[in-house]
């Protein structure tokens, strides 16, 4: 919205809206949002399998979102430089390598954690801890 504009400013509920869309879009066309959603859903399974604790849920949950959100911001930044940039530029494309490099970086960090987690419930489960 441009400041001082209010005549065409969606409501919260089209604003809602606008993201469910925006949402569904992005399932629909990347691949990789289908990578991280299917990530997240093992995540969870695996949380379900070994009983993990409530704190260990929200740890969980909250990787999985960030990650999610991560590579949809990704998504947005690469098609906003492909409109601004359709032909090719190496500064178009070291935006792009950047903002996967971010979503990659956070995608190394969380699997770290997933691993501390899930091995911390496994050797609770089995009775080693």
């Amino acid at each position: 919205m441009i400041p001082g504009q209010r005549s065409n400013h969606p409501t919260f509920k089209r604003s809602f809206l606008f993201a469910i869309q925006g949402f569904r879009t992005a399932i629909r066309t990347e691949r990789n949002i289908k990578v991280m959603l299917g990530g997240g859903l093992f995540a969870i399974c695996m949380g379900i399998l070994l009983r993990i604790d409530l704190l260990s849920w929200a740890i969980i949950l909250l990787c999985c979102g960030v990650v999610v959100a991560a590579e949809l911001l990704n998504t947005a930044i690469e098609t906003i430089v492909d409109l601004v940039s359709p032909e090719y530029h190496p500064l178009a494309g070291r935006a792009k390598d950047i903002s996967a490099g971010a979503v990659w970086s956070l995608c190394v960090i969380v699997a770290i954690v997933g691993v501390i987690v899930f091995v911390r419930a496994a050797l609770i489960l089995f009775g080693v801890l």
